[in-house]
């Protein structure tokens, strides 16, 4: 049975939430395999709006199994905080399970997450400032602590010791910081052990179990294509994988398993944090599309960067995520415009890239080449087939799936969760 892969395809914020809502009722788990609490989903049911920023976006639907997978880290105290507010709501999330071997953030990793920015000035990446680099980095130099760790409080303050070791110098000597208590640390992670025991399970046995058993999974990215530690815009990235390839490792499932990968993309463009952005706006229009389509982060707050759909970065992510299908969100923020500029392709001192440049120098000083197509006025809010929509949105969209590469499956044209207008079938085998 299909084991679908979610992920973004821009910088993320494209709304993974909502398209992963849109699948919730013929789902049965729904996998977070990669990132921690450095993003989030918004998913708005009725007249209420949930920001997730460590659970999986199935947590919110009746029946689906929820999973932290084996490549998220994870902070604690923040599960806890997201479980409680939800619990405070009325939602049921006695179905999430945590991988065993899923990484822990610790104190002291938002301690360096924070300074070591502060210390790098102009060079800084942007980050969050939630440990997760440090984490990450922590899990490849094979002194990371893991959820299974949380049990055996020998194992735990060995791990902590060894971890603290070289950091505490580096904390004190360099950035003029106070050391990092082990006892303190160990009992602040010991604290939380007995009311995660209930949750932590095998989760690359279950999940293969339900696949074997005929059961629909989703594996949902956390951030997106252009993140990712390997395919993204290096060194502004993340720390972990945001790619397809990434639900294999982060969950534990074979690639063979997988049957469909969607990639979720805004009608325009957005980017939060440090980096190149080709097509990014510092006019009115960029105003515009930063307060009609209220662009500020689920988890930081922060204002996103704002610019036109760029079509090579939506071809970059077909290929390197194997797309089968584009859902396209907040279409209805355009309407308004007289005309819409998309960016089909970049020019690099004089020389034209239809395709992402290698270099990134390059990328760096790509300048977007736009093609403008005609706006639309209409409320498109109540549209519910592509039929409903105004000639003029039909076109954008249809010269969008021309030159991205990849058919459009579904359109967002409101931030509810019914204000969606399915066009293929999201759950398929190729």
């Amino acid at each position: 049975m299909p084991a679908v892969v979610l992920v973004g395809a821009q910088w993320g914020d494209e709304g993974k939430g909502k398209a992963t809502d849109l699948l919730g009722s013929r789902v049965d788990y729904v996998v977070k395999f990669n990132g921690g609490n450095n993003a989030g989903h918004t998913v708005v049911i009725g007249d209420e709006k949930y920001a997730l920023h460590l659970l999986p976006s199935g947590i919110l639907s009746p029946g689906v199994v929820p999973v932290i997978g084996n490549g998220v880290v994870v902070d604690i105290d923040v599960l806890f905080e997201e479980l409680d507010d939800l619990i405070a709501r009325g939602v049921d999330v006695s179905r999430l399970l945590v991988s065993s071997q899923a990484h822990v953030i610790a104190g002291y990793h938002r301690t360096l997450d924070k300074v070591t920015e502060r210390f790098l000035g102009k060079r800084r990446i942007g980050t969050t400032g939630r440990g997760i680099g440090p984490a990450y980095a922590d899990k490849i130099n094979r002194v990371g602590i893991r959820i299974a760790d949380l049990f055996d409080p020998k194992i735990l303050r060995e791990k902590v010791e060894g971890s603290l070791d070289q950091k505490n110098h580096l904390l004190v000597k360099v950035y003029n910081r106070r050391a990092v208590e082990i006892d303190e640390t160990v009992d602040e992670l010991l604290a939380h052990a007995e009311r995660l025991r209930p949750m932590v399970a095998n989760t690359p046995l279950v999940l293969n179990e339900a696949l074997d058993a005929g059961k629909n999974v989703l594996f949902e990215a956390g951030q997106a294509t252009m993140l990712d530690i390997d395919h993204g815009t290096y060194p502004f990235v993340t720390s972990s994988s945001a790619t397809a390839g990434g639900a294999v490792t982060g969950s534990g499932i074979g690639p063979t398993r997988v049957d469909s990968v969607i990639g979720v993309i805004k009608a325009y463009t957005t980017r939060v944090g440090e980096g190149p952005f080709p097509t990014e706006l510092f006019d009115d229009m960029g105003e515009y599309l930063l307060k009609t389509g209220g662009e500020y982060g689920v988890t930081t707050g922060r204002a996103r960067r704002c610019g036109w759909y760029d079509s090579v970065i939506a071809r970059y992510a077909a290929r390197i995520n194997g797309l089968t299908d584009l859902v396209v969100t907040k279409l209805d923020v355009l309407t308004g415009l007289e005309k819409v500029p998309v960016c089909v392709a970049y020019d690099v001192d004089g020389t034209r890239y239809d395709e992402m440049p290698d270099d990134q120098s390059a990328f760096h000083h790509a300048k977007p080449i736009y093609e403008e197509m005609p706006g639309w006025w209409e409320d498109i809010s109540h549209a519910r087939t592509i039929e409903d929509l105004p000639a003029n949105a039909q076109a954008y969209l249809a010269r969008l799936e021309e030159l991205s590469g990849c058919r459009i499956s579904a359109v967002g044209v409101g931030p509810r969760r019914d204000e969606i207008i399915p066009v293929h079938d999201l759950i398929h085998t190729r």
